[in-house]
């Protein structure tokens, strides 16, 4: 692990996603969704600089820049972290079987695709677990999937 001289650790070799239990993704998460929010209301910020520019304002291609600056920030930060980009405050986590997908501003990471499926094929992870029992799923670390989990399996008697 290095230190960048912007304050986001790098895991592993400079651009190389790595793999990530559940937990691990959602400790992750804590350093991502600061750095995320940051980027996002300077973001906010630059595009409504944008709005109120004429198209033949001359600054319009400084303001771009600023925009374009932000974003790859961004994205550097999230690749230095081991993270796969799928687009604008949307990241994947490799699991090693497929990702766990999270998009800002959702509270934490509670969905999952395949390594062919996408965003839009995204399920909840509890429905996941039931239904594969994958390594990357520390029950025991996680309780509120366990509980999901035993709930999904546990049939329920007519008294």
């Amino acid at each position: 692990m290095t230190q960048s001289n912007n304050n986001v650790i790098q895991i592993g070799f400079s651009d190389a996603p790595r793999c990530f239990t559940l937990s691990e993704a959602r400790e992750t998460l804590k350093l991502i969704k600061p750095i995320t929010a940051k980027a996002h209301q300077e973001l906010e910020e630059v595009k409504a600089r944008l709005h109120h520019l004429l198209p033949s304002d001359p600054r319009i291609a400084s303001v771009e820049q600023d925009y374009e600056a932000i974003v790859r920030a961004w994205i550097s930060k999230m690749h230095r972290l081991g993270l796969i980009v799928r687009g604008l405050w949307l990241l994947d986590f490799d699991s090693g079987d497929g990702y766990f997908c999270w998009k800002y501003p959702e509270l934490t990471i509670n969905h999952y695709h395949s390594y062919n499926g996408g965003f839009v094929e995204r399920r909840p992870i509890a429905e996941v677990i039931e239904e594969m029992h994958p390594d990357w799923a520390d029950v025991e670390a996680e309780p509120s999937i366990a509980s999901k989990a035993t709930k999904m399996q546990t049939p329920h008697r007519l008294s």
